[in-house]
Order: C-alpha cells, then structure tokens, then sequence
C-alpha cells in the first residue's frame, strides 16, 4: 500500500462552493438559535437582538472557512486520506478495496454550482458514521473519482489472457429498469397522499387572516356563498348536493396533485443498471442521488403492492442489503413503480426468485385474528355502555367494532407462506400486501416461540433474524403447527452462510 501522498503534490482541497453550501446552511441552523434571541427580547435587551444574530452568523461563517481550510484528501493508486478537523486532527486511510460503493448526491443547490457530495461506503460497523465524506467537489472529479475506485475493484476480476475473448464490456452497465413522465404521472395516480390534505388544511388556517376573502374548498357551505356571488343559489339550493360534491372533488384532486408530485421529486429520470459488481440506482428532481446495491450484500427482496393498485398489475421493489439507504429508509427501493415482468429480470440480477404461479401456499392459523377480535370486544363493550348511558354515539364504536372484527378475519386469509427449497416466500398483510422473498442463507438465526395460547394449541411462530434490518418489520411467519415450524428451521439453519 503505499505511503501518504506529498501534500505539495497530491492534497486536494473541497470545492470553493462549499461556503456556498455552508451559507445556504445557515438558514435552517439559525431556528435554532431563535430561542436566545428570544430569551434576550424577553429581558428587555431589544437592542441586541440584532446584534447577537449578526454575531452568530459571522461566527458560523468562520467556522465553516476554517473546515473548509483545515479538510483535505488525497487521492493515491490504491487508498484515499483524509484528514479534517479545526482542533482536533483526524488523518484517515481508506484502501479501495475496503470501499464498497461511491455514492454521489447532488441537492438543489449543489447541482446549481455543478458540484456534488460523495459519500464512501466501506462496511465497517455497518453504521452511517463510520462512513466517510467529501461534502463537496466538482461533478466531474467525482465521477471521475468513482470510476477510478470501480476500475480498481473490477482489476482483480478480470479474466486470464487465456478466456480473454469471453470477457465482453457489454455485461456493464446494462439498463433494468427506467421511468418516464408517463409511469411517474401513473404511479402519482395510484400514489394518493392524504399528507398533501393536512399540509393545504394547514396552510388555509394559518394564512386564513392574511387573505382577502374567507373560502375553505373542504367547507361545502363556502361553495354554496360563491353560488350566491354569482347569482347561482337558488339553483344551488335545489341541488345541495353539488355543494358536497364539489368539496369531495377538491379533496380528491389535492391528493391526486401531493402523490403526483411526491413521485415525480423523488423519482424523476429513474434508471436502475447492472454493473459487474452491483446494481446503481440513480434518481430525483431537486436531490440526485446516485447509489449501488452491491449484488452479494443483498439479504432478501421485498415486493409490495397496494390493495387497489395490485388490481391492475403494479408492485414496487425493495432490496433488504447489509448497506443501509439512508437515515430515514433502511431498504433499498430499486422499482418503485412496475410490473412482475418488469420485476422478474431484477430478480435474476440477485439470484431470488418468486413461487411459480400455480404454486401452493400454506396458511397460519386463524388464531392470529385474535389480536383484532380483543380489539373489537373492547370496542362494542365501550360502544355499548355509551348507549346505556343514553349516548346515541355508543353505536359508532359497536359498529366499528363488527367492522375490525371481520378485517381481522379476513386478514387471516393473506398470511401464507411457502417453502422453494433454497428461498422461503412470506405474504401477509390486506390492505398493503406484501411478499418477502428470503434466501436460506441470508437467514443468521431462527426463533421459535410458542406462549399460552399458541402452546395448547400446538402452533409455533417462526421469526427470522436477517442482517441489515428492514423499514417494513420483521419477518416472521407466525401461527403455523409446531412439527412443521422444527422442521423448516432445519432446514433453514443447515442452508450455511451465503456465498
């Protein structure tokens, strides 16, 4: 390996953009600095207020000149330094063997200034911090510094002189999966928000005092007053309806507008291709994010689909890998919006596959209905002593309570699972189905629990311990008999560490 780079020579600094970006940083860190400001208005000290933000936002703009100033890296044959910090010095090494991916995100403001933020993945610890991170450089450095680490990792791979001839550059970066306006306007569609309800709802109530007139599009009373601007009300009042209908449609409308335009920020120009060694996911309006799933990282495949648009075919993909995406979103969602055909080649990237069609599934005991049916009792018990009580409302809950009774008995039809020999495949859920497909071994550890209601019964419930955790929950197939649970946990357990 070799020694740290000359710094005459081979220490670069971030982009200049940086403090650009550190400027743009201020806005959202100086909320937090609003109650001092208050606790000085509150003193009686108005006089400083202006002042004491003054202070603290050239303060802040030192600090971050002089990160700027003290962070550098070097970039050698076979290793990237690093080294940062103000008063304390950080020196660190990463080999490029050591890097699993090179990340590259680029933010509203940052692709302004063609620059980008790159993060390298190595693995350690399995944590984002032990990550490391070059906030800013220009785009081309980065792609060019990503396909430097990519050419040493693929190196060692490369075939002998002798099956030269077999090795062809078509097998890179191969196009899986695509989205256009077209799907995105689609999968906005079957997107409803009802997040983008409460954010208008709020709004009107907080600029509600500030506009010039008093109209709620949800008030179907505020329809019939416009009626009445235009000399419509007497025709209005003989269809009352319209009113109602008229806010229903601008419920619907705002809703369809929030899942649309989720989709299309998050998801914009969506490209999804194969590389030797994993598959990269580039996506994203305002924010590109460009990621790689390496292929041999991935734990397990989720699909998920939604009670409606399962109806007409459509299914979203997600990837359970020892690489986590992001803080928020532990799995990586590597089709958001397609087709099983779409899906299947995807599969076979990672070596999973889904049941045949006319495979068939086992199912768990109804007694996983129980949890609703406790539910439901308390539900009418309540419901029932508001009506003794002279509470006519009472008869909402003992309602309610014969509706969530029957969910969770119809639920019970939707947890199922089957055995492929090598992958066990996982259905559960009725509203939002979901199927996990999960390799024997990926699986580290398998817990068999029984309790006082599943053991006079003779039923198991199987949870799955699989690294790199899961956003969705756990896997587990709960409710099965007790021979048959010992028996697939052997079988699971004996499958050995997966390649």
């Amino acid at each position: 390996m070799n020694s740290d780079p000359a710094p005459e020579t081979g220490w670069q600094r971030l982009h200049p953009a940086t403090l650009a970006l550190s400027i743009a940083r201020l806005g959202p860190r100086t909320l937090n600095f609003i109650p001092a400001l208050a606790a000085i208005g509150i003193a009686g000290k108005w006089a400083y207020v202006v002042p004491a933000l003054l202070v603290f936002l050239a303060v802040s703009l030192v600090f971050a000149w002089l990160h700027w100033l003290r962070f550098r890296f070097a970039v050698g044959t076979d290793e990237i330094v690093i080294e940062s910090g103000v008063l304390s010095r950080q020196h660190r090494t990463i080999p490029f063997d050591r890097i699993q991916d090179v990340g590259i995100e680029q933010g509203l403001v940052a692709r302004a200034l063609g620059i980008a933020k790159v993060g390298f993945e190595t693995g350690a610890g399995g944590g984002k911090e032990n990550d490391a991170t070059l906030d800013a450089i220009g785009l081309d450095a980065a792609e060019a510094l990503r396909a430097t680490i990519r050419a040493h990792r693929s190196a060692p791979v490369a075939a002998p002189a002798a099956d030269a001839a077999d090795t062809t550059p078509a097998a890179e970066d191969r196009l899986l999966f695509a989205m256009g306006p077209r799907r995105l306007l689609i999968a906005g569609l079957f997107n409803f928000s009802l997040a983008a309800l409460a954010i208008v709802g709020a709004a009107m109530q907080f600029f509600d005092g500030l506009l010039p007139f008093d109209f709620n599009i949800f008030n179907p009373v505020d329809w019939i007053a416009l009626a009445e601007r235009y000399g419509l009300d007497s025709w209005l009042l003989a269809h009352r309806w319209i009113a109602g209908v008229g806010a229903a449609i601008s419920l619907i409308l705002i809703g369809f507008a929030g899942g649309i335009a989720t989709m299309v920020f998050a998801n914009w120009n969506f490209r999804l291709t194969r590389e030797p060694r994993a598959l990269r996911r580039t996506r994203g309006l305002t924010t590109r994010t460009d990621v790689a799933v390496p292929v041999k990282r991935v734990q397990a495949a989720i699909l998920v689909t939604g009670w409606f648009r399962r109806r007409f075919g459509w299914h979203e993909l997600r990837l359970q890998s020892l690489a986590s995406d992001g803080e928020k979103e532990r799995d990586h969602q590597v089709v958001p919006f397609g087709t099983l055909a779409e899906i299947d080649p995807v599969l076979d990237e990672i070596a999973i596959r889904r049941p045949e069609p006319g495979r068939p599934w086992a199912h768990s005991h109804t007694i996983v209905a129980l949890g609703g049916f406790v539910g439901a009792t308390c539900s009418a018990l309540g419901g029932s002593v508001a009506v003794f009580l002279g509470q006519p409302v009472g008869w909402i809950a003992v309602g309610a309570a014969v509706l969530i009774a029957a969910f969770a008995l119809l639920g019970t039809r939707f947890h199922q699972w089957t055995d492929l020999g090598d992958i066990v495949a996982i259905r559960s859920g009725f509203w939002k189905p979901r199927t996990t497909l999960l390799p024997h071994a990926s699986v580290q550890s398998v817990d068999l629990k029984t309790d006082l209601i599943l053991r006079p019964l003779g039923l198991a419930t199987l949870v799955f311990g699989v690294p790199g955790g899961s956003a969705l929950g756990s896997h587990e197939i709960p409710a099965i008999p007790l021979g048959t649970a010992q028996d697939l946990r052997a079988r699971i357990l004996t499958a050995g560490v997966r390649a």
